[in-house]
C-alpha cells in the first residue's frame, strides 16, 4: 500500500477555540476555563490522548484477528501529565509536552496471558500514534501574512 495522507484545516473562532475540518468531520478544540477557554470541547492534549487510545483500539483489533482470537470488548484508559508553565510562558524549565503518558488496556477475551503479551508487543510496535508520540517526527511550521493588492 502506498503512503496515506491525512490533513486538518480550519480557523480560530476565539483565543482558545479552533474549528477544524477533516474529510466530512468537524473537530472543535477548546480549553478548560482554568486555561481561559469555555470548556465546551476537549483541549488539544486531550485529543492527543484520545487519538492514541483510538489508534491502539484499531491496531489491537487488527492484531487480535491476525493472532486468531476475538476481543469482545476493549476498555482503554489513557492519561498524561504535563506542566503548563512553558505553554503559559512563565518558565522554560520543563518541556511543553507530556512528561509521561500511560495507557492501560483491559480486553474482554478468551486469549491467554501469553497470547495477550505477544499481542501487546505487536500493538506497541505497529501503532502509528504511539510511534509519533515516542519518536521524533520532522515538523515544518510556516507563517503567511495575508495582504491586499490595491
Amino acid at each position: 500500500m502506498s503512503n496515506l495522507k491525512f490533513s486538518v484545516s480550519g480557523e480560530s473562532s476565539s483565543e482558545t477555540k479552533f474549528i477544524g475540518n477533516t474529510r466530512q468531520f468537524t473537530l472543535i478544540v477548546d480549553e478548560p476555563e482554568a486555561l481561559g477557554g469555555t470548556d465546551d470541547f476537549p483541549n488539544p492534549v486531550e485529543y492527543i490522548l484520545a487519538g492514541f487510545a483510538g489508534c491502539v483500539n484499531v491496531v489491537g483489533h487488527v492484531v487480535a484477528k491476525e493472532l486468531g482470537f476475538t476481543i469482545n470488548n476493549l476498555k482503554i484508559e489513557v492519561n498524561g501529565e504535563l506542566n503548563p508553565n512553558r505553554f503559559l510562558g512563565s518558565s522554560n524549565e520543563e518541556r511543553a509536552g507530556f512528561k509521561s503518558i500511560k495507557l492501560h488496556l483491559i480486553p474482554d477475551t478468551d486469549a491467554d496471558i501469553e497470547t495477550l503479551t505477544k499481542w501487546l508487543q505487536i500493538v506497541e510496535d505497529r501503532c502509528p500514534v504511539k510511534d509519533n508520540l515516542q519518536n521524533s517526527t520532522p515538523i515544518s511550521l510556516a507563517v503567511e501574512k495575508e495582504y491586499n493588492v490595491s
